[in-house]
């Protein structure tokens, strides 16, 4: 797994991406994908919603397991990914990319210093 510069991690394993301005989109890493196998089923957040930082706010349903979903950073949903709806493997196959879940205008930027580098992230995965 290799990704841009841009990309931070959290802990929990999903993944900011840096777009124009306050805006970032967010996934889940290639390694909760592959902890979490072939999944089935994604809940989305509504377009409109705020989050705060490590609120759940959504799902992730694989034939193996259930995992929640958390927001690395505080702000306000403006767009989803609804081609998950219909083809959840894209989480699977292309997690960093066709597989984003939502775009997020941030309410608070300095977070993003908390979320790790990928060096740093690919790090915890071996402790």
């Amino acid at each position: 797994m290799s990704v841009s510069a841009n990309y931070k991690f959290a802990a929990s394993h999903e993944w900011i991406s840096l777009e124009e301005g306050d805006v970032v989109c967010m996934g889940i890493s290639d390694h909760a994908q592959q902890a979490l196998g072939d999944l089935v089923f994604v809940e989305l957040p509504e377009v409109g919603v705020t989050v705060s930082q490590g609120d759940e706010f959504g799902v992730v349903e694989s034939v193996k397991a259930a995992s929640d979903i958390y927001a690395p950073v505080s702000g306000e949903v403006i767009a989803v990914n609804t081609g998950l709806e219909d083809a959840p493997e894209l989480l699977n196959s292309e997690p960093y990319t066709d597989g984003w879940i939502l775009k997020l205008k941030l309410s608070d930027p300095s977070e993003l210093d908390e979320l790790m580098s990928e060096a740093d992230y690919l790090a915890s995965l071996e402790d």
